[in-house]
């Protein structure tokens, strides 16, 4: 409900700024601009910008080679998301990669990690290079982590002195390079001066859990959006905040682009405005009209940070160059509801009201009351439709890299097993004459909110389960809006 009413809410916003624009566009700024720097000084600190030759050359080669590794085992797959009730395919493609038992929702849809190697869990890899990937990646995250921590310190230490005179990429990059000089961040740097708690604070907020990989060839693409507020082109990735983060938590995204691709060589047109042969981060203040925009590119091997709460305040979104494109973009997802260890627990609290008998053998439910039964139920609701619809309806794509997740996926089923028995015992135990007519109309109504709540979402998943199996050849709507002829053999699902 509260998901609903917040589309909503942005969808109004987003008619509001579009009316009020009319035909104009809004003004943005490229490194080219004169002011540029002036504008991210004072309107965009919290976006940190650090160029390829500041990261460990064995560092881009070990990563790229993984990025590379993924692509040629079609471990990338586009995902059909819901928006306003509607399933759409994203342009970009993707895979999860991230701690084990992890998962990341957005857009309706929840992703499951591939795990990285991690000390203490057994993980099969479908081949050794695929290991090596993930491991890689694992690598980057850590260098991310150190270097974000760092960033964080070091706008603290800078906003505790006069620094106005100094454009902010130009001290964020001296600075970046006095603490390369000193190594890596330890809590015990008596130069920064942070305090335990502090520093606890910025681990947190930086210790990434999971990095979302992305992929896009925009040329292959026979439609891409175009930006509708400040006129830069085509998007990748539309304006957005990414959803299910821990709160003020730092994002790092890492670059590669494919460059020196024939389209982008021979593209030599001179514009005013960014150049569209080449990928960009675009920025903007969410939901203002008055700020001038900016757009950042892109080249291989740079990585941004999007610090504190800039993730709240701003929006951002991917521009499309020429080249095709990877992107590794490490997160602290909230993972309250979304990790393996939680749904356990769920389901271990649903079981505590089935009981067996000793000799008989025969089950049945230790409570009847409407608490108990409610919050039974809508665990229930969640095994099935937050994770073992969402995990099955991706089909076997995770087999392509492990199988790790097979065996939790096969206790979930069977914990949900054990609590459809449960709903069926609460429709025998109503019928029995020990109820009261008060007791078994509060848990009849209890009762039957859920259930109706869980036939609706078993229609919804049965239609877009449907959309699978349609026809041998039929039309899919991508984000964008557009329609294909699509064969079913040529989708991942």
């Amino acid at each position: 409900m509260k998901r609903r009413a917040g589309e909503r809410e942005k969808e109004l916003k987003k008619k509001k700024l579009l009316e009020e624009l009319g035909e104009s566009r809004l003004p943005y700024m490229t490194p080219a601009d004169a002011d540029f720097h002036q504008l991210w000084k004072t309107k965009y600190s919290k976006l940190v910008f650090r160029k390829s030759d500041t990261v460990p050359e064995e560092l881009h080669q070990m990563v790229q080679e993984s990025f590379l590794t993924l692509r040629k085992h079609d471990c990338f797959f586009q995902d059909l998301v819901r928006i306003k009730g509607k399933d759409f395919f994203t342009p970009v493609s993707r895979i999860l990669i991230g701690n084990p038992g992890c998962t990341y929702k957005y857009l309706n849809t929840r992703l499951f990690t591939v795990p990285w190697p991690t000390e203490g869990y057994e993980i099969k890899y479908c081949s050794p290079q695929i290991h090596d990937a993930c491991k890689a990646l694992i690598k980057l995250n850590d260098y991310l982590h150190i270097e974000a921590v760092k960033a964080l310190q070091g706008q603290n230490l800078l906003e505790s002195k006069e620094t106005e005179d100094t454009p902010v990429i130009d001290r964020e990059q001296n600075f970046a390079t006095s603490l390369r000089e000193k190594g890596s961040v330890s809590q015990d740097q008596s130069s920064f001066c942070v305090p335990e708690d502090d520093f606890t604070s910025l681990n947190s907020r930086t210790s990434y859990n999971v990095t979302l990989l992305n992929y896009m060839d925009p040329l292959q693409m026979l439609y891409l959006k175009q930006e509708p507020y400040f006129g830069m082109g085509n998007m990748a990735v539309s304006w957005h905040h990414d959803e299910n983060l821990v709160e003020r938590s730092t994002v790092a995204v890492y670059s590669y682009s494919c460059e020196g691709s024939p389209a982008e060589e021979t593209y030599d047109q001179k514009l005013q405005g960014r150049d569209p042969a080449v990928w960009h981060v675009g920025l903007k203040v969410a939901w203002d009209i008055e700020t001038p925009g900016l757009a950042i590119p892109l080249h291989q091997g740079d990585f941004y940070l999007m610090l504190d709460d800039l993730n709240m305040t701003h929006q951002h979104c991917v521009l499309a160059g020429f080249s095709p494109r990877f992107s590794s973009t490490h997160r602290v997802a909230d993972c309250s509801r979304g990790t393996l260890e939680y749904i356990f627990g769920q389901c271990e609290l649903a079981l505590q009201n089935l009981q067996t008998d000793s000799n008989s053998g025969a089950l049945s439910l230790k409570s009847l009351e409407t608490a108990v039964v409610k919050q039974v139920e809508e665990i229930h609701n969640e095994v099935e439709f937050e994770w073992l619809r969402q995990f099955w309806f991706q089909g076997k794509r995770y087999l392509k890299c492990t199988d790790w997740w097979l065996k939790p996926m096969a206790k979930l089923e069977e914990y949900w097993r054990k609590m459809e028995t449960m709903s069926s015992l609460v429709l025998h135990e109503v019928r029995k004459k020990e109820q009261t007519e008060e007791q078994r109309n509060e848990t009849i109504s209890c009762f039957l909110l859920v259930l109706t709540e869980r036939q609706r979402l078993r229609k919804e998943w049965t239609a877009r389960c449907i959309l699978k199996s349609w026809h041998k050849y039929f039309f899919l709507e991508n984000c964008n809006g557009m329609r294909t002829l699509v064969a079913p053999e040529c989708i991942s699902w």
